[in-house]
């Protein structure tokens, strides 16, 4: 299954990947200013997400995102990933280093993490929510739990919408397949990484922030003070100027 996309720009490739409170369209903030810098945007919806279908089996997608950067005919890219599409840009440039010329994790999940006590409650209560049928209480929820205090009703609207087509997608599925979880080191990535953490974001995402920058041989960590889970919505300018500059540098 070809991964639904969109490609914007010139120049060196950066792919987007979307958080899974989300779809490719979070990144509408971002591809202007990443393609006036001077990049070949990609952005994609991973398998159940936005326009990509659920999928009709157990899936891998870190080698759904190189499969499209094969499609491409892109040698290397640059990843930039948001919570869970960060878990995915991760295990990409930890399986196949030499496809991967930076990296950027924005609030990034990590696979194997223990949650917290907060975290799953979380978890619990969207199960319960979804399970007695409540879509709305458990899209509220998400945006609730993932958008920190400075995000305007714009953006709570705009995630709001997202998430809930991916439950409307998921839970209309008539099987459901699980991802096939591929152990990768963080330590085998050798690209220039950020790793951008939110003050008010859940302790869970900040501990895996700190972990990976001292795991990642060439990781810088970065604290927004203002930022929830996820910060490119929230403040795009200011993602977006991080973003440039560490591009910039990391691909010079």
């Amino acid at each position: 299954m070809t991964l639904t996309h969109d490609v914007a720009g010139d120049g060196s490739a950066v792919v987007l990947v979307h958080s899974t409170a989300c779809d490719r369209r979070m990144w509408d903030p971002q591809i202007p200013a990443l393609s006036d810098a001077g990049h070949l945007v990609v952005r994609c919806d991973l398998r159940g997400y936005g326009e990509t279908p659920v999928p009709d089996r157990p899936y891998d997608s870190a080698r759904d995102v190189l499969d499209l950067l094969d499609l491409l005919a892109v040698e290397k890219a640059a990843l930039v990933g948001a919570s869970g599409g960060g878990r995915v840009a991760l295990e990409l440039a930890a399986r196949w280093p030499h496809r991967v010329s930076a990296l950027a994790l924005l609030c990034t999940a990590l696979a194997g993490h223990e949650p917290s006590d907060e975290l799953r409650a979380f978890g619990d209560r969207e199960d319960a929510l979804l399970e007695a049928g409540d879509i709305d209480g458990a899209t509220d929820l998400n945006v609730t739990t993932w958008l920190g205090p400075y995000a305007d009703d714009a953006t709570r609207a705009k995630v709001r919408e997202m998430q809930r087509h991916a439950f409307e997608v998921q839970l209309a599925a008539a099987d459901e397949y699980p991802p096939i979880r591929v152990a990768a080191d963080p330590a085998r990535i050798n690209a220039p990484s950020l790793v951008v953490a939110g003050a008010h974001d859940l302790s869970d995402f900040r501990t895996i922030a700190t972990h990976l920058a001292s795991t990642i041989p060439e990781a810088r960590l970065v604290e927004l003070e203002w930022a929830g889970h996820l910060p490119s919505l929230e403040r795009p300018d200011v993602v977006n100027a991080l973003l440039v500059d560490f591009l910039g540098s990391a691909l010079e």
